[in-house]
């Protein structure tokens, strides 16, 4: 089949994962695929993060960013049957109106919705898709409001494939002390940790702990620094915006992910749950939208205190740890990167014969 995939590539944006989840295996399997991303000098996400593919073009620049360019020779010209556009909000809309006529006479047209609620730009719904992708029923429940509900297809968000690791290697390859609890938080999100460090510091009288904070995010690098020097409890501090193979290191490293955002004014799902969850290693979640969708393959926390009852069972591979661990794993296998993939591909085979 051939494909054209339009949005993130090789960044750290949510589309980006999910883009490249599902469209490496389609290459492997086969698949004939273009890539049409972003500038490197205009994109959506904070860094690249690899080296692009020969089927890579990038040829425009991020929604906002002035002066907004796309380039449609390579849209116009390239060979593809379907063509997939992830995060239609990211992308210079306008522009690419001036050509979807063009693409929808060659190709079908499929848009993978990751707005958590309906985009009130209306330079948003000038275009007719043939199909509409959501991740769940949430989503769905406010696109049959401005869509046709037999467009409308529901796709869960892919997670990426298992991969344990083995804690002790991982900490030498890393630096890390072999002789205590690592409470790993990294990323942007990385900073709303900083409220509860008091709580999993209580938990130092009967657990030797390092939390080790990885993220490049500014204000938390600073607030981490003096809650260092505050000597609160032990914290190890790196500046770094880590690729998938080093995260995941990092994740075989620790024995718990602190994933402690409140919940969003709008549907979402958090790629970057999806992202780890496959590691081998617990993540602990605040209770909000952000993990919703999930039961037991996550350990969630409504107070400090369940906060750290929850850590507690991961340190003493309690029952409910172990029961959250094989969860995980299920969910993983149930919605990895390749079932993930076969299922878009089985819609654009019925597109194509329609």
């Amino acid at each position: 089949m051939k494909i054209g995939m339009m949005g993130g590539w090789n960044t750290d944006s949510g589309a980006s994962f999910l883009a490249e989840l599902i469209g490496r295996p389609w290459v492997e399997e086969g698949h004939d695929l273009t890539v049409f991303t972003f500038y490197d000098y205009a994109f959506h996400g904070t860094q690249i993060t690899g080296v692009d593919e020969e089927y890579v073009i990038r040829c425009f620049t991020v929604s906002g960013y002035t002066p907004n360019t796309l380039n449609p020779v390579p849209f116009l010209t390239s060979d593809y049957d379907i063509f997939l556009v992830q995060d239609l909000g990211m992308l210079p809309k306008d522009l690419l109106g001036k050509i979807y006529h063009r693409i929808k006479k060659k190709a079908k047209t499929v848009n993978v919705i990751h707005d958590g609620k309906l985009a009130e730009d209306p330079a948003f719904y000038q275009f007719d898709w043939d199909a509409i992708v959501c991740f769940d029923e949430r989503y769905k429940s406010f696109l049959v409001k401005v869509y046709d509900p037999d467009k409308i297809d529901v796709i869960a968000y892919p997670c990426y494939p298992l991969a344990k690791g083995d804690m002790v290697e991982a900490r030498k390859k890393l630096g890390l002390p072999q002789d205590k609890k690592i409470v790993f938080c990294f990323g942007p999100a990385a900073k709303t940790t900083i409220e509860i460090v008091n709580s999993i510091a209580e938990l130092n009288r009967d657990y030797p702990i390092l939390l080790l904070v990885v993220t490049r995010d500014t204000t938390g690098i600073l607030e981490f620094g003096m809650l260092q020097k505050q000597g609160i409890m032990e914290i190890e501090l790196r500046k770094e915006a880590p690729d998938i193979k080093r995260l995941y290191d990092y994740l075989h490293a620790s024995d718990a992910l602190i994933f402690n955002k409140k919940s969003a004014s709008h549907v979402v799902v958090s790629s970057a749950v999806l992202q780890c969850l496959g590691s081998g290693c617990p993540i602990v979640a605040r209770d909000s939208n952000y993990v919703e969708y999930l039961d037991k393959e996550v350990m969630k926390y409504s107070s400090e205190e369940e906060l750290k009852k929850k850590l507690r069972a991961i340190f003493d591979e309690s029952k409910e740890y172990k029961t959250t661990m094989k969860a995980a794993e299920e969910y993983v296998k149930r919605n990895s990167a390749q079932a993930i993939g076969k299922q878009y591909i089985e819609l654009f085979n019925s597109l194509l014969s329609r």
